[in-house]
Parts: structure tokens; sequence; C-alpha cells
């Protein structure tokens, strides 16, 4: 965590799930990351499908299996909330499918870079949002988007693809920066168009919201971040 991670969490102040709008905040956060997890899930399996191996086939299944099980994860806890797990998704299906829509890869090298920056984005974006939150519901969040070696995966594929065909680092270049607008576009849309999920980032004053200053630096971050990752992949951005 960073010390500007740690600060913003010190300064939230306790949340009950008990106030109606707060849990309603906490219902919708839940939804839309299992619903984002059902979506990794089922993209992650057609991409095993364009794997050139056996052994990236499997790598990737075993990638989309880890989606499931958070996906699991969430509708439990949206369940002991009393909150009804297909409801909670609904609001977040046409947003999310969206982005796999004008997102499609046309290859598993493409699929691969979708995966670890496209979904990094959104995964950063839940993060920002998860210091706002309750301690337990923090810490599944911040489970939930833990990486599992997806990461390492991506970067070594991707990796080793350019070094094989150098002509390939420009193509999947241009394909990330595609990736960063959608993604931010995807996470400005899931942030503000719902009242509950948006009063987590921006809230009344002493109610643990960010400001609009705060806000602006917070995609000044998910930006920061995309770039990063782009660099581990051997891509410019």
């Amino acid at each position: 965590m960073s010390d500007a991670e740690g600060k913003r969490q010190q300064a939230q102040p306790d949340r009950d799930l008990t106030d109606p709008a707060y849990r309603a905040a906490v219902v919708d956060l839940l939804g839309a990351l299992a619903y984002g997890e059902l979506r990794a899930f089922s993209q992650l399996a057609k991409d095993a499908e364009l794997a050139p191996t056996l052994g990236h086939k499997s790598a990737i299944a075993i990638l989309a299996a880890h989606e499931l099980r958070n996906f699991r994860l969430l509708s439990e806890r949206l369940d002991a909330l009393g909150a009804d797990s297909q409801e909670a998704m609904q609001p977040f299906v046409e947003a999310v499918d969206a982005f796999h829509e004008r997102t499609a890869a046309n290859d598993w090298l493409e699929g691969l870079v979708k995966a670890y920056v496209g979904e990094g984005i959104a995964q950063d974006f839940y993060r920002e949002i998860a210091q706002y939150v309750d301690e337990d519901t923090r810490a599944l969040v911040l489970a939930v988007l833990e990486d599992q070696g997806q990461a390492e995966f991506a970067v070594s594929a991707v990796r080793q693809a350019i070094n094989e065909d150098g002509r390939v680092a420009g193509r999947l270049a241009l394909w990330g920066r595609r990736l960063v607008g959608e993604a931010i576009t995807q996470a400005q849309r899931v942030g503000f168009e719902r009242d509950a999920l948006g009063g987590l980032l921006v809230g009344a004053p002493g109610s643990g919201g960010a400001d609009l200053a705060e806000l602006g630096r917070m995609f000044v971050r998910l930006t920061d971040k995309h770039t990063k990752r782009m660099e581990r992949l051997g891509l410019s951005a």
C-alpha cells in the first residue's frame, strides 16, 4: 500500500452497513465486481481456445478458474448481505459488456494484453474505491483483485512474442492505447451512473468520499499505472 492510500484509509470514518445508503453503495461495488469477474471468466475461456500451445491453453484456463472463484466469493458476500446477486450485477451488465464488445481481441496476444492492461485498469479503479469502504469489504475487494500469476504469465508471453517477431510490438502498443481509453470510460461510467457507488467517491463533506481534486488525482494514478504495465510488456504507452 502506498503512503497516499494509507492516509486515505486512515481518514475514513467508520462505515456502518446498517446505514441504507452505505449498504446500497457496497452492494453496487460488489455487484460491479462480481459481473466483471464473471465476464472475465467467460472472456478468458474464449481466449484459451485461441492459444497456440497446450501449455498456454492450460495457463489461461487456470486464470479463468481463478476469476470464477472470485465470482463465487463475491456472490456469497452479497448473499450474506441479504442482496440478490443477480439484481446486484444487472446495473453493470451494459457498461461491462460494451467494453468487451468494443475491445474484442483479434488473436490470443491481443487477448493477453487486454486481460493484463484493460482489466488491470478496472482493477485499479476498484482498489481506489476500496479505500472508502469498511474494513471487511475492503479486505474482500483487495483479496479478489490480488494477482495470482496473471501478470507474470501475460508479461512473459507477450515479451516472448515480441522477441520472436518485433513487428508485433507496434500493433500491440496501439491496441494497449485503445484499451486504456475504453477502460477509463467504463470506469467513469460505472462510477458515476450509479448514485450510491458514486457517493463513495464524491461524498458530502465529512462523509469519507473523495473531493473533486482527489478524484482528478485518482484518474492520473490510473493512467500512470497503465503506463507502467505497458512498459512491463515491452510496449510504448
